[in-house]
């Protein structure tokens, strides 16, 4: 029996540990002997089928039953069981086409249990290993990177070199000093598998292989392509991370995160019901922006008598109730003043359809170059009519003296942050009356008479509801377990049921006949659904009924 544990998930990515019949458990993700790791490789028959090959051909070689690891085929169907290792022969082949090679990779993963680990065997290059994991990819061999030592080829993270790249002083591996290939080639490929495990382990493997990707144009359009799966890839990624968040590139707006906050922001968010009057502001390198110096001058500007709005890419637009929220206080760009066409449309885009949801009665553009050009387009889209408090140095005196000016005899705008939060959290439209913020920024919570009902997590900005601040919301991200008392953290095979909003890192609550209990998911619905090990929901707080 072959066992899979899950330490740690980065979208498809994932660290953890594969426990074999006959070998010591392994990390993943490894590169290792995989003829001592699966004796049954030897001898294995019907697995080398190309990944184009039409059914017809599949139905005429059946592959092994009951060995590990298990043959999978885009066109057959799948007899991989939980804590299984499943292998994709062939895989180096998909590399050549990048719409295949995601095609071929989500037919995949809808019909293979989540936690089985996945070997590409003869895929694994020091260049390529880290869109394989990205991709879902645990488990590699060294026969890819032993043919490019047969080859004479020196093998890099970045490219490949001829041999005699061992003398260049590139790298000083121990392969390199005793002037031996093949072991540089390996060593490099290890290597690029501990930066690999670090990055999964931190949440940023995006930003690795967005730098690495670029070398190669193949592995661009396969991140591309992964792009457009953004149901798959949006259930696969958490809601929140610790630590910043890089976009460093074009790609960077297409990626779950992004769309999500925006996606939300356009089907969730609810803005203050007193608020007919908006301001678009510039953002701030300093996150949350209200820590800025340039949004202290203009929050003193405004007065609280509209509500204001951080155009910004490539969120497209944060509205000031949200900015602590993962990913508005944790994204980082460089900053040029420059927005290239591309990005201009995405964000007029956003714009555009949150006006058309939400109208004002004045929209008040306080902005200069892209951020000006974008909120242009979005009024000419939606037929509305900016005013103007500035069109250039926006934290000038001149031009926060005009945007005061501009908003004389507006009254005030009800400063309810909560009321945003829970809208694009949970999707609820929640009376939060009688509710007070308490404490100081970021160690904050809100209370109703004498009860908490909702603290802020740091490390994310999302609410934690306690037990009366779930009483506020109706319905929604709930897990349904079995008769019993949690002890600890609720363990997948407890779960009977999970509101298929949950993501992975999303405030739940549990729900059971004998108990109640809040905490975090530790993985979307879909996953508790289709796995059979596992911790499902990190408890904070049990209350037995």
């Amino acid at each position: 029996m072959t066992r899979f544990n899950i330490r740690k998930r980065d979208g498809l990515a994932r660290t953890g540990t594969f426990e074999p019949d006959i070998t010591p458990g392994i990390k993943l993700p490894a590169a290792t002997d995989t003829g001592v790791l699966f004796p049954s490789l030897a001898h294995a028959f019907n697995t080398n089928i190309p990944l184009p090959a039409p059914k017809s051909l599949i139905a005429l070689y059946p592959p092994a039953i009951g060995e590990q690891p298990v043959s999978i085929h885009p066109q057959r169907e799948n007899t991989a069981v939980s804590g299984d290792c499943v292998m994709v022969a062939g895989w180096h082949t998909a590399f050549a086409n990048p719409r295949n090679f995601v095609e071929w990779l989500i037919q995949l993963k809808e019909k293979t249990p989540v936690d089985t680990a996945w070997y590409a065997p003869a895929a694994a290059l020091p260049a390529t290993v880290a869109i394989l994991c990205y991709s879902g990819f645990d488990l590699f061999d060294y026969k890819a990177v032993d043919l490019r030592s047969a080859q004479g080829i020196f093998c890099t993270p970045t490219g490949e070199f001829p041999k005699d790249a061992l003398e260049s002083g590139i790298c000083t591996c121990p392969g390199c000093l005793a002037n031996d290939l093949k072991e540089h080639n390996r060593h490099a490929l290890r290597q690029e598998i501990a930066l690999v495990a670090r990055y999964i382990e931190q949440g940023q493997l995006r930003e690795l292989v967005e730098s690495r990707c670029r070398m190669v144009a193949d592995q661009v359009a396969i991140l591309r392509h992964l792009d457009r799966q953004y149901l798959v890839l949006e259930q696969a990624n958490p809601v929140g991370r610790a630590g910043i968040m890089r976009a460093n590139s074009a790609e960077s707006m297409q990626r779950a995160e992004v769309r999500r906050f925006a996606e939300r922001l356009l089907s969730r968010y609810l803005p203050p019901k007193n608020a007919d009057v908006a301001v678009l502001l510039p953002c701030s390198a300093r996150k949350p922006y209200s820590l800025s110096q340039s949004h202290r001058r203009f929050q003193l500007a405004v007065g609280g008598r509209a509500h204001e709005l951080i155009v910004t890419s490539p969120l497209g637009l944060v509205p000031r109730e949200l900015e602590t929220v993962y990913p508005a206080m944790h994204y980082d760009v460089p900053v040029t003043g420059y927005w290239d066409a591309e990005e201009c449309a995405y964000i007029a885009d956003i714009m555009t359809r949150y006006f058309r949801r939400h109208p004002y009665r004045r929209i008040i553009a306080h902005l200069e170059g892209g951020a000006l050009k974008v909120a242009q387009m979005a009024a000419a889209a939606c037929g509305i009519t900016l005013e103007y408090s500035c069109t250039e140095h926006p934290t000038g005196t001149a031009e926060l003296n005009a945007l005061d000016a501009a908003l004389a005899g507006e009254r005030k705008v009800k400063d309810d942050r909560l009321h945003g939060m829970i809208s694009y959290q949970f999707g609820a439209d929640v009376d939060t009356r009688g509710v007070t913020l308490r404490g100081h920024y970021p160690e904050i919570y809100y209370s109703k008479g004498k009860a908490q009902i909702f603290s802020i997590d740091t490390t994310t900005g999302l609410l934690r509801p306690t037990f009366d601040g779930w009483a506020m919301i109706p319905e929604g991200y709930r897990v349904h377990i079995d008769d019993f008392i949690p002890e600890g953290d609720v363990l997948i095979p407890g779960v009977t049921r999970a509101d298929p909003e949950i993501r992975d890192g999303d405030e739940v609550l549990v729900v059971g006949s004998k108990a109640m209990a809040t905490g975090k998911a530790a993985l979307p619905a879909t996953d508790m659904a289709r796995s059979r090990r596992g911790v499902a929901v990190r408890v904070r707080k049990i209350k037995k009924l």
